[in-house]
């Protein structure tokens, strides 16, 4: 019998909430098949199953949140039995009552006893185990969880049983029907003068809702929670610098055809960020750090974080020793990433062990932004849109060239404005003197 566990997404995630099941007990599942699904304020994935066999047990219902190593399931291996499912308690009957003795000849006869009183109401502990996200919705809504009908294992109340009760709740009310009428009585001596029919009361006027509320998925809350952290941890700096990526546009522009051609994927300015940057933190080590407590901690790897916009929120991918990679291995491993993090395909040890992230807020077409720093990292460097500009070059000459912004957001902590200014200096002399003839 293989346990499954929920896995830790990343260095600060202590807990995550199972959002669905992609198989019930009984299935059949193959080694690193998916097999559920999670949700945490650094990804919401698929989870892969870590043996063949039956799933056997499921230990988590959806929409509970568990620590990391808490075992969610089991699966049973083939051949092997499945563990028999716990029986249920069986309700508490009242004892038998003992038989009446006979009755004295002259006894008289017994009062007649009281009428039972109506049962009392299901305590809520009846109800079984209940989800923090399915109490949570119960209190905003007012909702008597005794009311809802639970579909989960066992009878268990789900997040979809509580979103159903709501919009059944919510429903408009089938009108009654008429009651049948009642047989004309026998004729009456005529009345002077015959009573009018009576009018039905008008229906009340129904004012449109001016707001619609609707829960945050459990990685927007979590998204929440890291980013006021963050700033409750660190003390946030951003510089802003300008950097000059004509030589760059100018290769891109010669061999882009070439490269997609020979590799299948398009070649970005990105890779060339990632390239400098990690260059800078070879010269720079103390960005590539952590604090803890009163000590700093120096990483001797330089594992890159690149931040994906999903529909719902986002995530940072992680590129393991980025420094040991040219433009077209890290260009192949943002393409991969990007992909597999918005069809859920990322591995738990690919979001784990970042020491610097990089978001790329220019390919939406922001010119510069001030990011939020990542736990527990102390910088953060954000790319705008290269785009064509007019700028004076030397001997007071105006060009076209192709310009971006940096925005290098550091901890105040750990990191000066004079240091944080020469790491971009550093990543913009690299980028600006790049030669033509290197990825």
């Amino acid at each position: 019998m293989a346990d499954v566990v929920m896995p830790q997404m990343g260095e600060s995630i202590v807990e995550g909430t199972l959002t669905k099941w992609l198989k019930k007990v009984g299935d059949r599942v193959e080694r690193d098949e998916p097999l559920f699904e999670i949700s945490t304020d650094k990804v919401d994935t698929e989870i892969p199953s870590p043996a063949a066999g039956v799933l056997a047990e499921i230990l988590v219902q959806e929409g509970a949140t568990v620590a990391i190593n808490t075992v969610v399931a089991r699966i049973s291996a083939e051949g092997e039995a499945p563990a028999p499912a716990p029986a249920p308690a069986a309700a508490a009957e009242p004892p038998a009552p003992a038989p009446a003795p006979a009755p004295a000849a002259a006894a008289p006869p017994p009062p007649p006893a009281p009428a039972p009183a109506p049962a009392p109401a299901e305590p809520e502990e009846a109800l079984g185990p209940i989800s923090p996200l399915v109490r949570k919705l119960a209190r905003e809504h007012n909702i008597d969880l005794r009311e809802v009908k639970g579909t989960g294992a066992g009878g268990r109340i789900t997040k979809q049983d509580v979103e159903n009760y709501l919009a059944a709740r919510q429903a408009p009310a089938a009108p009654a029907a008429a009651p049948a009428p009642a047989p004309a009585p026998a004729p009456a001596p005529a009345p002077a003068a015959a009573a009018p029919a009576a009018q039905p009361a008008p229906l009340p006027r129904v004012e449109p809702a001016r707001v619609r509320i609707e829960p945050m998925s459990i990685m927007r809350q979590k998204i929440a929670e890291h980013m006021i952290h963050s700033k409750h941890t660190s003390a946030h700096v951003t510089t802003v610098h300008r950097v000059d990526m004509t030589r760059i546009a100018r290769l891109r522009e010669r061999i882009k055809g070439d490269f997609q051609q020979r590799y299948g994927f398009s070649l970005t300015f990105l890779p060339f960020i990632v390239r400098a940057t990690a260059e800078a933190l070879r010269a720079f080590p103390i960005f590539n750090a952590s604090i803890e407590g009163t000590n700093i901690l120096y990483y001797n790897e330089i594992n890159i974080g690149i931040a994906v916009a999903l529909d719902n929120g986002l995530i940072v991918p992680v590129i393991q020793n980025a420094d040991e990679k040219n433009i077209v291995g890290l260009q192949r491993a943002i393409v991969d990433l990007a992909a597999r993090a918005r069809s859920k395909q990322l591995k738990p040890q690919e979001v784990q062990g970042g020491t610097f992230s990089i978001t790329n807020f220019g390919s939406f077409g922001s010119l510069f932004a001030t990011p939020v720093i990542n736990q527990p990292q102390v910088a953060i460097l954000g790319v705008g849109a290269v785009e064509k500009m007019p700028v004076v070059i030397e001997g007071d000459a105006i060009a076209i060239r192709h310009m971006a912004h940096l925005a290098l957001t550091f901890d105040h902590r750990l990191i000066d404005g004079a240091l944080a200014d020469q790491f971009c200096q550093k990543v913009k002399s690299i980028l600006e003197n790049w030669s033509e003839d290197v990825l």
